[in-house]
């Protein structure tokens, strides 16, 4: 648990630099993220990161919360529901607002670092364990980074601690079918991507008729929406492998679809 809490704070760290980056304008300007602005996309980390907090030490007020997150159901588009968490949050402007969830992202990471990796933790998905939970809110603030870095047209450097989200994505193959209330295939793809580094990784049987191979951060971009898989470098292979490429979704909540073709590279 100390691995991956320390990552998650380095990323948070990185994540933080470049809003402090960002202009009063910008901070207002639409990504091409479903037209979230930074002030929606940190509010959303800022309050999911509340809600890890809640689900560790205050059950009660999670599932008080999870009250208000179904009721945003009804809102119509995705940005509208992200609006409404905004709105949720006392805070005082985007400075205010930047300065709680980095304060409370840290906060978060101090609780998990002590967890036992395998305490079940409620959630507005499944439950997860205590290290695939903080798993997942690492590749929520690296996913969510990136719109800011397509907003101010900065190259990225990505490092060895994409594995995190690599693993996620792997992990939540059926995920991705049981959320569309599809039929989970059998015949799970083989992944093989290759690290910033030049590291393999490899999930799953070795098999040549279904399979992912590439770099791991298009992988990444792929199962966290961020980017359409014709827009990446993956060599996809078998009709399970290019459907489920095709659909992806290593995030809870409802059934998203991946940005069209041209929208977010």
């Amino acid at each position: 648990m100390l691995e991956i809490t320390a990552d998650l704070k380095e990323e948070a760290q990185e994540l933080k630099n470049l809003l402090d980056s960002l202009s009063e304008q910008e901070w207002k300007t639409k990504t091409t993220f479903k037209d979230w602005t930074p002030q929606e996309v940190v509010a959303h980390l800022y309050y999911f990161d509340l809600m890890a907090i809640y689900s560790f030490k205050d059950k009660d007020k999670f599932m008080s919360e999870a009250k208000f997150i179904g009721g945003t159901t009804e809102l119509k588009t995705s940005y509208d529901r992200a609006v409404a968490v905004k709105d949720r949050l006392d805070t005082k402007g985007y400075l205010d607002l930047k300065e709680k969830w980095f304060h409370s992202c840290n906060e978060m990471c101090e609780l998990f670092s002590t967890a036992d990796p395998k305490e079940r933790m409620l959630w507005f998905g499944p439950d997860m364990g205590a290290r695939m939970f903080i798993t997942a809110r690492f590749m929520e603030t690296w996913s969510h980074g990136q719109e800011i870095y397509d907003l101010k047209k900065i190259k990225r450097t990505y490092t060895e601690s994409i594995k995190h989200v690599a693993t996620i994505g792997v992990r939540t193959f059926g995920w991705t079918y049981v959320n569309r209330g599809l039929e989970v295939p059998q015949n799970v793809p083989y992944i093989k991507i290759h690290s910033p580094s030049g590291e393999t990784w490899e999930w799953n049987e070795p098999n040549k008729n279904n399979y992912v191979e590439g770099e791991a951060v298009d992988f990444c971009h792929v199962v966290t929406q961020g980017r359409n898989v014709k827009e990446t470098n993956l060599r996809v292979v078998g009709d399970t492998a290019s459907h489920w490429m095709s659909i992806a979704q290593c995030f809870a909540g409802g059934a998203e679809e991946p940005p069209l073709s041209g929208t977010r590279a």
